[in-house]
């Protein structure tokens, strides 16, 4: 056997451990598989890179520079935003202070085979502790939580992933869950509170977990149960399986 066969039926076993041994089991293997699947995809990356900026280098970096100038400008606007907010509250001796934060975050691999609404993430500064709100341009992915030490996305379509969020113009409050990669549910709706077909659903940030206004999705569907109001949501967001995201670190 050679010595890309072997490599190839060590990874192979490394993943297949991963996937269907204990959890006292998977969290060291889980932590090599990751490695040596991140090693790959910047490898991987690095090449494509190199490609591309060999063959199409000038618009590359027009592109690149127009984005980054983008990107400065909306960030010194943002400072300069949350620097003049933060002094009108001192202003009138106001204890809260603005300082939201959120980070770039990559994607490495599917946690498990076959589940395309669990990803693992490379991130720095981990919280094991803490549940992060996960966003693509500028839409509501899912969430981030901990398993066997490693950050891992619960996407739109994972029952687990269950956020606060308002419906409507009239900010019917309610709770949204996952149920699959076209649809999601939120319950808890008051009754008193009118909501429509059609409604865009947004994030209330009474979670803690993202900021308040990031859309969601649309209704698609109301019904009564238990005294309450349940919608049946269409989320912009459906599992499109992009290499980065962003994640809410900090809101205030």
């Amino acid at each position: 056997m050679n010595n890309r066969a072997a490599a190839f039926l060590l990874l192979l076993l490394l993943f297949a451990s991963s996937v269907y041994f204990s959890s006292t089991i998977q969290k060291p293997l889980v932590g090599m598989l990751n490695s040596i699947t991140e090693a790959w995809t910047d490898f991987t990356a690095g090449i494509s890179n190199k490609i591309e900026e060999h063959l199409h280098q000038q618009e590359t970096i027009i592109a690149l520079r127009n984005k980054v100038e983008l990107y400065q400008k909306s960030h010194l606007v943002s400072h300069q935003m949350a620097t003049e907010f933060n002094a009108l509250l001192a202003e009138n001796n106001a204890s809260f202070h603005y300082d939201p934060r959120v980070a770039l975050v990559r994607a490495v691999s599917y946690t498990n085979f076959g589940d395309m609404n669990k990803l693992w993430l490379r991130m720095d500064d981990f919280n094991a502790s803490r549940i992060y709100g996960l966003i693509y341009n500028e839409k509501a992915a899912g969430i981030v939580t901990e398993r066997d030490g490693h950050p891992m996305a619960l996407l739109n379509g994972d029952y687990q992933c269950t956020y606060a969020v308002f419906i409507g113009d009239n900010k019917a409050p309610g709770i949204i869950r996952g149920q699959n990669s076209d649809t999601m549910m939120v319950q808890y709706i008051p009754t008193w509170v009118s909501i429509a077909v059609g409604d865009e659903v947004v994030t209330s940030g009474l979670d803690n977990l993202f900021f308040p206004g990031i859309k969601v999705g649309k209704v698609r569907s109301i019904a009564i149960t238990g005294g309450y109001q349940s919608a049946l949501i269409e989320p912009y967001y459906r599992g499109n399986n992009p290499d980065y995201f962003h994640i809410i670190t900090r809101i205030r």
